[in-house]
């Protein structure tokens, strides 16, 4: 099978491989049909995710059909059309029982990172009764790659820790994948103002069609003292960093209104200030969390019902065998306006 391989820092190949093979009672082998790249996948060719080994075939999102299971899966069966969790879980652990699934004992985000991924024709999923969603005749494929990650992260690591309420104001730093499907999520608890903040023009637009009350240009000028205007100065009672970078978080610790909940999605790879002189009088909550998938059976009913439509966040269509020119397109997006790439595999 053609499979993609992390080969080192900044190298990457798209070449045969074997076919993966049942290991345990509870795999199934799923053919994929569709794959996407997370920024995770940059963050391990740029070589910061040392538990990936060189050789492994890179990817945790997709959708595809079950090809063969292993004695202990009850859940599914051969023919099955079904979701893959970007997260592994195998339901019984201590962390599994606690709904912690992103660490699981023996599973957490393993795909494409300690195990061969989804970036192929088919791949081995652990635990596959409970990292496997069915998904329903009629749905649409690319809508529910988005629910293999990037949804139920902006939803469950942004709006459910930020505790975004009806009414209240949400401001989200970085109008990336993750921090648009934050901006999409937000809106089943109707907030009275969302405000995204971003670089990016194009990305900023791209914002307030997906529901944006406000946009900050944060290249024209300081976006925090823009937020603070916004809201009479007050501030947000959710500031959400979709980002990662030490400023992303210090906006949101300048935009936090009393009483309010900053919520961390971005993926922190250096040390940030934590500005206690200022907040410690402030009634707030710092947050933080790994995307465990548990919301992703709702959020499918939600997208089923045409309440939101995921598949809008796809700029970008490419079959497998262009995989490396999709990683080129989805790596420069500032100038190719790329948000998520859609990868056509079978």
């Amino acid at each position: 099978m053609k499979a993609l391989i992390y080969q080192g820092a900044g190298e990457k190949t798209l070449t045969e491989c074997p076919m993966p093979l049942i290991q345990e009672p509870t795999d199934a082998i799923v053919k994929v049909s569709r794959t996407t790249i997370c920024g995770s996948d940059l963050h391990i060719l740029k070589g910061d995710v040392p538990s990936c080994a060189v050789g492994r075939i890179l990817g945790h999102e997709g959708v595809g059909v079950v090809e063969a299971t292993g004695p202990g899966v009850m859940a599914f069966k051969s023919g099955d059309h079904v979701l893959i969790s970007c997260i592994t879980a195998c339901g019984t652990c201590l962390y599994c029982r606690r709904g912690m699934y992103s660490h699981c004992a023996t599973g957490g985000w393993i795909l494409g990172n300690e195990i061969d991924g989804t970036q192929a024709e088919y791949v081995r999923i652990p635990h596959a009764d409970m990292s496997l969603y069915a998904i329903p005749a009629g749905a649409n494929e690319e809508s529910m790659v988005m629910l293999s990650d990037i949804l139920p992260t902006g939803f469950e690591c942004g709006v459910l820790n930020g505790k975004v309420q009806p009414g209240s104001t949400v401001a989200i730093v970085g109008a990336g994948p993750v921090g648009l499907a934050a901006l999409l999520t937000a809106q089943f608890y109707s907030p009275a103002r969302t405000i995204m903040i971003d670089l990016d023009a194009n990305r900023l637009q791209v914002g307030l069609s997906f529901g944006a009350t406000d946009i900050v240009n944060a290249s024209q000028g300081d976006s925090s003292d823009a937020v603070m205007r916004l809201t009479g100065g007050l501030g947000v009672d959710t500031a959400i960093d979709a980002v990662g970078v030490p400023s992303s978080f210090l906006t949101c610790q300048d935009i936090i209104a009393a009483g309010g909940v900053i919520a961390n999605i971005g993926v922190h790879g250096v040390k940030v200030d934590l500005h206690m002189e200022r907040l410690w009088s402030r009634n707030i909550a710092i947050t933080t969390r790994l995307v465990d998938t548990s919301t992703i059976p709702m959020i499918m009913k939600v997208a089923l019902s045409g309440k939101i439509n995921p598949a809008q966040m796809i700029t970008h269509h490419f079959k497998l065998d262009q995989i490396v020119e999709a990683y080129d397109t989805f790596a420069r997006a500032a100038s190719t306006k790329a948000l998520k790439v859609m990868i056509e595999v079978g």
